[in-house]
Parts: C-alpha cells; sequence; structure tokens
C-alpha cells in the first residue's frame, strides 16, 4: 500500500511517529470515453481559457475568488502558514464512547501504521483504548482541508475514522417526512416479528458487489463475439397500497419463516 499522508499521532505530552494508508478502495472498472460515432478516444486536458494552450501539472497553481472576478493565488508555503503545527499531525484532543458517535458522521476509514522506533507508543495507545472500550477524536489536516477523526483499535491495528464536521450534514427540515400514520397495532405487531425473523449478526463476508461481477461478464461475452441478452424476465416492482400493507407483512413473514 502506498501511504497517503505522513505525520505524527499526538497523544498528550506523546508524538508518535505515524503514516495512513486508505482502507478502503473502490470497487468499480475504469472506464474511457470514446466518441459513438468512430470509437475515438475522448481525453480531457488542462488549457488556457485565454490562449487554449495545454498548461503543464507542474504549472498549475490555486487560485481563490475573493471577490467577484479577482483571485489570490495560492503555492504550498501559503497553505502550510495558515496552520504549520496542523498539516502534520493528528492531536487527540478527546476522548468518547463510541455509541457517541452517529453513523452519518463516518466518511472514510484510514490505517495507522507507526515508525519502526514508535511501537511501543503505538501499541501503548491501542491497548489503552481497547481496555478503556473507548475512542480517541483527534483534528488533521489533509488536502488542504482540516478533518475531525475517531481513532479505535482494530485488531492488532489503529484505524482512523474520517468523520462529517456538523454544518457538512445537510438539515432535514425541507424533507416532508410525515409527523404521524394511522398503521395498525397489528401490523406494527407482524413488523417488529419480521425484524426479529431477519435479525442476524452482521457478517461483511456475505456482502459482495455482484453487479460489478455481472458487468465483467457482459464484458467477457462481447470481447468473444456473443451477443448479450437482457435476463429473460425482471420482475416489475410496484409502489405498495397502503391498505395491502397488512397483507404484504404477513407474506414477507410467511416467505422468511419457510427460508429459514
Amino acid at each position: 500500500m502506498r501511504s497517503l499522508w505522513t505525520g505524527s499521532l499526538s497523544f498528550g505530552l506523546i508524538n508518535i511517529p505515524v503514516k495512513l494508508y486508505s482502507a478502503s478502495e473502490e470497487r468499480a472498472l475504469s472506464f474511457k470515453l470514446f466518441d459513438k460515432h468512430g470509437n475515438c478516444p475522448v481525453s480531457y486536458i488542462k488549457v488556457c481559457r485565454d490562449n487554449h494552450k495545454e498548461i503543464p501539472q507542474e504549472d498549475i497553481v490555486k487560485g481563490y475568488e475573493y471577490q467577484k472576478g479577482d483571485y489570490i493565488i495560492l503555492d504550498e508555503s501559503d497553505f502550510k502558514k495558515a496552520a504549520p503545527k496542523k498539516t502534520d499531525l493528528i492531536d487527540i484532543v478527546q476522548f468518547s464512547d463510541e455509541e457517541d458517535i452517529e453513523s452519518k458522521y463516518y466518511e472514510k476509514p484510514y490505517y495507522i501504521e507507526p515508525d519502526k522506533k514508535a511501537g511501543k507508543a503505538y501499541l501503548l495507545l491501542r491497548d489503552a483504548l481497547e481496555k478503556s472500550k473507548k475512542v480517541a477524536i483527534a483534528r488533521f489536516v489533509m488536502r488542504d482541508k482540516e478533518h475531525i477523526a475517531a481513532i479505535k483499535p482494530d485488531g492488532d491495528v489503529l484505524v482512523l475514522n474520517q468523520l462529517r464536521f456538523r454544518d457538512e450534514i445537510k438539515d432535514t427540515k425541507d424533507l416532508a417526512i410525515p409527523k404521524s400514520a394511522n398503521y395498525s397495532d397489528g401490523e406494527f405487531s407482524v413488523a417488529t416479528t419480521l425484524i426479529k425473523q431477519l435479525t442476524s449478526k452482521f457478517d461483511p463476508k456475505k456482502f459482495k458487489d455482484t453487479y460489478v461481477d455481472e458487468l465483467k461478464e457482459v464484458i467477457e461475452a462481447k470481447a468473444k463475439g456473443k451477443k448479450v441478452k437482457a435476463p429473460a424476465h425482471q420482475k416489475e416492482r410496484t409502489d405498495t397500497q397502503m391498505k395491502d400493507l397488512m397483507k404484504l407483512l404477513k407474506k414477507s413473514l410467511e416467505k422468511e419463516t419457510v427460508r429459514g
């Protein structure tokens, strides 16, 4: 794996030199763009809007529009001047119970790897978190943006879960959510029984991205010159009529009982 960030993990007065590695990867097929009329490859190049000449990547800098039409150009040293201590530090600011963090705040996981000389401090923090059943809440800067994170042990490794800030979570006030519903006690009882019937321990190994595998089969068939047919019958889904709610709940329960 290639490290994405290098710096120190700060725990009180202890600084542990570490590297961050992405703990997830996008499982998607990579496609290139073509002109459908002649299969000519389509490419994107970065050009100057004034003279339409291509600009090399090393000559591209960042600019911020501080007022309409006026930009301030920044280089890497400018970003470091803003908060030099933050650019290479994962600063633990508190410890919390994991259940205090709502699921909507979780964004992306990273593995934390210690420097070879910092193994003792790394394991001390890992084992102390494990013993106390707490997560460490930290601040850090990556890709010119400050983040908050929850750090917790995962087996032998410390995992940093990047979190969203509160102001990045959209308000629900504009959603049309009903205040109440006139479902019956019987419908509620069957629904909770169905939930109980379907309850089992979460095992991530049971879940796989089948769409990518099926798309690969389509690609392989076309590569061999075979004609690819759509599934013979795709069951059409219809919106549930509220008058049928109890009937469908019972059928769902019967189906799961048979499967069980």
